[in-house]
């Protein structure tokens, strides 16, 4: 029906999903949308105080930007709203520059989440979407780990009791921490405890029910029951407080030029953190659902979402995993299950809003503890520490990074590292000498074993990897080695077929090379070469370097053409007869004439 408009669709992803939904898919997303809405009230109170604001400012988070998401994006099971990573990093970034709950606090995260939505948005529109694949698994795991760290380390006041300054640094926490010990608050303490028992055991032998509403309510009952009696004779615990039985208020996010520049970089760095979270929980996903799922289109949806909830009251979102992995299990067929959640979440707020009155602080603190254990990959970082000590080095570097530079910068530098590990194994790409296996009766190559013959005047290279600008040291190296070391094979034929790319500076090696072999009397050939990396050869700019018959297709032409060109002196007094060709030669000097030639290959 859409087909004629597909700059439509494009537009309103919405439209490519909708035919699908009939009644069924509605009472699945409806059923999923009732458990998504249970499973994100008690995660957006956690997530917003953990980022420094008033708790219903994760409620607004999981509105109207899991709406926006939800229609814009293109998972049809990823749920949007407030996440535990962004938090810490607004939490972290925001306290630098205003006292968290504050009138000017909560005005300058709403500028944020503007320039979030504007920076992700941008990115969508100029399908930057590939650009996620660049950002390392490591990193990403190592970040985590670290974000877990500072969330305990920024909940230590909270569930002891322990007066800590806000806004310090991790090891400044701790410090402060170990100092005021003595001042633990016991009956802050038990609230803690008890929350952070429920919750354990609801994770473990109630999985189907929601762990952080077990946790909040014992944390709920054991202040109460506190703040009644006072058995201990302790302070009364604090509380949350009433949350506002509303909706989502309007707000204007106030642009400045000095506000914008105090947080650009925040903002690069929360986009960049946001998007990688929702595109990689939606791949995830999709692997289960079977569905395509188009970057491009999430970093739009992304956009969109921020941008909208910065009208909103909300503070950046992102893609959450508990949740969206929540809403598949649910039985989710379409985004509308993302929709109902939202809409049920505010049935919910209105009828519950007074109850978080009752709600500890300390609990909230309990339950961000047990939020911070679940972001340690242990499998993930054994696996990592075991399979590459380079990679290993990347984790701790990262985790490192994360606990003591400015959470935004650490978030950069993540970034930056993954490109330099990325860069680093892409500018040494695979060099392998190659002979034909004298075994294979289809003349198949496979790499020279240490001490093997090879003939003396072909060199047969396989190049695996793309040769492009930071490759053209370690290839040209290599080339010069061979070339020092076995000067007689004055030829060389590369096989190409692994051979992905190859940019200006690659071909202007190439070509040096072939100049130089022509000028000895030899000559560069291709086997198997792509067709990209063909028309950057052979296309005007360098075709004049190479032989007009140096790109040959097929392994029999390639061998072929180079032996007729070999010198026949140097075959006759050639033993390793390499080369099924080399059968039609006279025996080599000196050797009985009757004897055996080398087996056909």
């Amino acid at each position: 029906m859409f087909a004629k408009f597909s700059w439509l669709a494009r537009a309103i992803p919405a439209l490519r999903w909708w035919p699908r939904v009939n009644r069924g898919v509605l009472r699945a997303d409806v059923a999923a949308g009732v458990v998504g809405a249970v499973v994100v009230l008690p995660q957006a109170i956690a997530f917003a105080t953990l980022a420094g604001l008033p708790p219903q400012y994760g409620l607004y988070a999981a509105m109207v930007p899991a709406v926006i998401a939800a229609l814009w994006g293109s998972s049809w099971h990823l749920v949007s709203g407030p996440t535990n990573a962004i938090s810490l990093v607004v939490f972290a970034t925001m306290t630098q520059l205003a006292e968290p709950g504050s009138a000017k606090y909560i005005n300058l995260v709403l500028m944020l989440t503007f320039l979030v939505g504007a920076t992700q948005l941008a990115a969508g529109l100029a399908r930057l979407g590939v650009l996620v694949n660049f950002i390392s698994h490591t990193v990403v795991v190592g970040f985590t780990a670290g974000a877990a760290l500072l969330i305990v380390a920024s909940q230590l006041r909270n569930f002891f009791g322990v007066p800590v300054p806000a806004g310090t640094s991790f090891f400044e926490t701790l410090h402060a921490f170990g100092a005021g010990a003595d001042e633990i608050q016991i009956t802050t303490l038990l609230v803690g405890l008890t929350t952070l028992a429920a919750g354990m055991a609801a994770r473990r032998w109630l999985p189907r029910v929601p762990y952080m509403i077990v946790a909040m309510l014992a944390g709920a009952l054991a202040g109460y029951a506190i703040n009644r009696w006072h058995p201990l004779g302790g302070a009364s615990i604090r509380v949350l407080g009433a949350l506002p039985a509303a909706l989502p208020p309007l707000s204007v996010p106030q642009f400045s030029f000095d506000t914008m520049r105090a947080l650009g970089s925040a903002a690069i760095a929360v986009s960049v953190l946001g998007l990688v979270e929702a595109v990689s929980i939606a791949r995830s996903i999709a692997l289960k659902s079977g569905q395509r799922i188009d970057g491009n289109q999430e970093f739009i949806g992304q956009g969109l979402s921020n941008l909208a909830g910065s009208f909103f009251s909300a503070y950046p979102s992102s893609g959450s995993f508990n949740r969206s992995g929540a809403n598949y299990e649910a039985g989710a067929k379409s985004p509308l299950a993302a929709v109902f959640s939202a809409a049920f979440l505010v049935l919910i707020v209105l009828a519950v809003a007074p109850l978080a009155a009752f709600i500890p602080v300390a609990s909230m603190a309990a339950i961000l503890l047990l939020v911070a254990w679940g972001l340690f990959d242990f499998h993930q970082m054994r696996t990592i520490v075991r399979a590459s000590p380079a990679e290993g080095a990347l984790l701790a570097v990262t985790l490192f990074a994360t606990l003591t530079l400015h959470l935004e910068i650490a978030i950069l530098f993540g970034i930056a590292l993954s490109l330099v590990l990325y860069l680093h194994r892409t500018s040494r790409p695979a060099l392998r000498s190659i002979v034909p296996d004298p075994q294979s009766p289809q003349r198949k190559f496979r790499e020279r074993r240490a001490g093997e013959a090879e003939c003396p005047q072909l060199r047969l290279l396989r190049i695996e990897g793309s040769l492009y600008f930071g490759a053209v040291s370690h290839v040209g190296d290599y080339l010069q080695q061979i070339e020092e070391r076995r000067p007689a094979q004055k030829h060389l034929l590369l096989l190409s077929k692994s051979m992905n790319f190859v940019d200006v500076a690659g071909a202007e090696l190439l070509a040096g090379e072939a100049r130089r072999r022509r000028a000895r009397g030899g000559a560069l050939y291709f086997h198997g070469l792509r067709e990209s990396a063909g028309r950057m050869l052979f296309g005007p700019a360098f075709r004049s370097a190479f032989d007009p018959g140096a790109n040959l297709a097929t392994k029999r032409q390639a061998i072929g053409a180079v032996f007729d060109r070999l010198d026949r002196s140097v075959c006759a007094t050639c033993r390793a007869r390499v080369f099924e060709e080399c059968a039609s030669l006279p025996p080599p000097e000196g050797a009985d004439a009757n004897a055996a030639t080398r087996p056909k290959t």
